[in-house]
């Protein structure tokens, strides 16, 4: 049981969010290698189909520990993968855990990140236990901040210098929720 709980299928609206697969290597290396999505990512853009399997390998065996979920964010309608959703440095004592997503231009604007980040949010409370979940953004990326928002985030600080990427230093604005929080 516990283990399934690591590879769980989520189904909204319009999306179904459930673990990648070796098939969506292609698809991950089109998103992330796009230095517009990569923007406030403090990685460089991803350069080869090597970068997608290992990242997904890599997701497997860090859900297979129990550390983190990540998850394909696939569109219903079509079943084109539309980027990936997180919840990772998952620490099961304090009951919290870092929410993270990434899609394809394609798909920007479309309500995607608010509807497959409630139904992400709320498997982390209800099925996980979590308390808390965080949330790291650079501050400069007023479209992850809104949606955090959206979310019912709220911000609770500033990393100043927090990250170089590529010689460019960066902040990073920190957001919490937590169970008792409603989104806005």
């Amino acid at each position: 049981m516990a283990q399934k709980l690591f590879f769980p299928v989520i189904e909204t609206e319009r999306l179904t969010i459930k673990p990648l697969v070796t098939d969506d290597a292609d698809s991950l290396l089109k998103i992330f290698s796009d230095p517009e999505v990569m923007r406030y990512w403090h990685t460089a853009p991803w350069a080869t189909v090597q970068d997608s399997l290992e990242f997904i390998n890599d997701s497997h065996d860090s859900m297979q520990r129990q550390e983190s979920l990540v998850l394909g964010v696939y569109l219903k309608s079509t079943g084109e993968l539309a980027g990936k959703c997180m919840l990772f440095s998952y620490d099961k004592e304090s009951k919290r855990a870092e929410i993270g997503f990434g899609l394809g231009r394609s798909c920007w604007g479309k309500g995607y990140v608010n509807e497959a980040g409630e139904a992400l949010i709320q498997y982390g409370f209800n099925s996980l236990g979590l308390r808390r979940i965080e949330a790291e953004i650079d501050p400069d990326n007023q479209s992850s901040a809104k949606a955090l928002e959206n979310l019912g985030f709220s911000q609770e600080g500033l990393l100043r210098q927090r990250w170089e990427v590529n010689g460019v230093v960066s902040d990073s604005a920190m957001y919490g929720r937590l169970i008792r929080d409603h989104p806005a």
